[in-house]
């Protein structure tokens, strides 16, 4: 498939706006950074990547000498936070973003609004772990539950959708079991899931980090996770394959992308100095209660981890029969 191939080719992928002017001539390793540094979240706060991002500001800010600002910018299917790092082109912008809300972009547009080789990955981060909630008063503890209950009420129960991988996921996963469910689309997950809590919205896959707050209220309950390894952090709940549904499996992978002004040796230096904080058990355990699996990485690890997810998109989207933009 051309498009694999051309993802292989750029294993320093995705991004970037046409046009871009005015670079900033790119620093080095021993005088980065310079000035304050900006990540640009495009989730609103509350999210698992936004939670993470603040942890990690304020500890790299320390070690940095420089300000390290985190900026929601939610909305625009991810377009509004990478058309900011983007059009910035400074190496003191970052992207600090989930996987998902990106990697899908190649089956949501017939034609991509940026070149993929523009955005390099620099620092994988953690793995979120991927929820599916429902409301607990539905009635369901399971996703084989929940499959029946929408069986049975074909068309009149509702979903919520964050476009991304995992808003596609689940679509597929319907499909794959021939299931109805009425789409509602959210501009951002924390909105999605406080509909979840009040009843409005029967079915939402997304990261536990948002749900967390509403399942400890008895609002929300998780029926499972999409996450490929068992949670220890969270050992009553299941995988969706140990359930029986591997159609809803698909890793949450969160971490910093930058434009191509950021040096390979400031990429490595942001991506070792991550590592160094999340190696501290007291910050590991703050991330791990917020359903984060830590899992840091080079940017040569989180371009191979950006890849495996992509293919599995692209999987996902012979289900729905997308075919992905050239």
């Amino acid at each position: 498939m051309r498009f694999l191939r051309a993802l292989a080719g750029v294993l320093l992928a995705f991004g970037a706006v046409v046009g871009v002017v005015g670079a900033v001539s790119p620093s080095h390793a021993a005088d980065w950074p310079s000035r304050n540094v900006r990540f640009i979240i495009p989730l609103g706060p509350g999210s698992g990547a936004d939670i993470t991002a603040r942890i990690l500001a304020d500890k790299l800010q320390t070690k940095w000498g420089q300000s390290v600002v985190v900026e929601n910018r939610p909305g625009g299917d991810a377009m509004l936070a990478i058309n900011a790092v983007l059009n910035a082109n400074d190496d003191h912008v970052l992207l600090f973003a989930p996987a998902s809300t990106f990697t899908a972009h190649p089956l949501l547009h017939d034609k991509l609004p940026y070149q993929r080789d523009a955005l390099v990955p620099i620092a994988r981060v953690t793995n979120t772990l991927i929820a599916l909630g429902v409301p607990a008063d539905l009635g369901v503890s399971s996703i084989k539950e929940l499959v029946a209950k929408i069986k049975a009420e074909p068309g009149k129960l509702n979903y919520a959708s964050v476009t991304g991988a995992n808003d596609l996921l689940f679509a597929a996963f319907l499909k794959t079991e021939k299931l109805e469910m009425t789409k509602v689309p959210y501009k951002d997950p924390v909105s999605a899931i406080n509909d979840v809590a009040e009843g409005r919205i029967q079915a939402f896959v997304g990261a536990y980090a948002i749900m967390r707050p509403r399942v400890q209220q008895g609002k929300v309950k998780v029926i499972a996770l999409t996450n490929v390894e068992h949670a220890k952090s969270l050992n009553d709940i299941p995988t969706a394959a140990e359930a029986g549904y591997k159609s809803l499996e698909l890793d949450g992978l969160v971490g910093v992308l930058g434009p191509k002004a950021v040096a390979p040796d400031v990429r490595s230096k942001i991506a070792a100095d991550i590592r160094g904080f999340l190696d501290d058990p007291e910050l590991n355990a703050k991330l791990v209660a917020t359903g984060q699996v830590v899992n840091p990485g080079s940017p040569e690890e989180f371009a191979a981890a950006l890849k495996d997810q992509s293919d599995k998109v692209v999987e996902i989207g012979k289900v729905l029969g997308i075919k992905p933009a050239q």
